[in-house]
């Protein structure tokens, strides 16, 4: 066994991409339960419960949490804990703004952009949607949602890009969980993808750019109608 330097310094790094994978791990499944409010707006986050059902650690779950508070899917109070945030439905003028501008720029750079690989993905996932049906349960229309939009983000090849939307597209995500049981419509919504998804894939980057700015302001005032 090579206990000088060099091995030393092995170890130290193979632990630390076994720390950060741990973590990018509780990271990546704790914002999708966040997302969805499978963790409630405003419930106590349990690091030793956390820890323990995911079977890590304590320090990959405060990192994955730091990340979080980032997000905005968590907060943490001095002497008090971290919790999941509040749902504010006030944000929903911020957030579509941005995504106004944003979410239309990311359809053209990947119909101009997205390699050959994901466009058959996103075909895939197109005839998926085209084939939904009414009365899908909740989670697998949300999940569709957010694979379409991550998918999107990829194919920009613009990581910058990508991990504003991500966000952003979290947040939104929260907002429409909150009210998707009064949402009418939601599988309709759901299909608008498909258009979105064939202009991406045949690199009609105009028509993938009109097409997502429409979806987002659809989604906007879908919520508001029910507000």
């Amino acid at each position: 066994m090579d206990t000088g330097p060099e091995g030393m310094n092995v170890a130290m790094t193979s632990v630390a991409a076994g720390q950060e994978s741990l973590a990018e791990r509780a990271y990546l499944q704790l914002r999708d339960r966040l997302i969805m409010l499978e963790i409630a707006p405003g419930d106590p986050i349990n690091e030793g419960l956390l820890a323990a059902e995911l079977g890590i650690g304590r320090t990959p779950i405060r990192e994955a949490l730091k990340r979080l508070e980032t997000d905005h899917l968590v907060v943490s109070y001095a002497r008090r804990g971290t919790f999941a945030t509040i749902v504010d439905i006030t944000e929903l003028a911020a957030i579509s703004e941005m995504r106004q501008l944003l979410e239309p720029l990311a359809a053209r750079k990947a119909a101009l952009h997205a390699p050959e690989q994901l466009r058959r993905h996103l075909a895939r996932t197109a005839s998926e949607i085209e084939q939904l049906e009414a009365g899908r349960n909740r989670k697998t229309l949300m999940e569709y949602d957010l694979e379409v939009h991550r998918s999107i983000y990829r194919a920009t090849e613009n990581h910058h890009l990508q991990e504003t939307l991500v966000r952003l597209d979290n947040l939104a995500t929260r907002i429409w969980c909150l009210v998707l049981d009064r949402l009418p419509g939601v599988v309709e919504h759901i299909r608008e993808h498909a258009g979105l998804l064939h202009a991406i894939v045949d690199g009609d980057a105009d028509r993938a750019e009109r097409l997502a700015a429409e979806h987002v302001a659809h989604f906007e005032a879908s919520v508001r109608a029910i507000l």
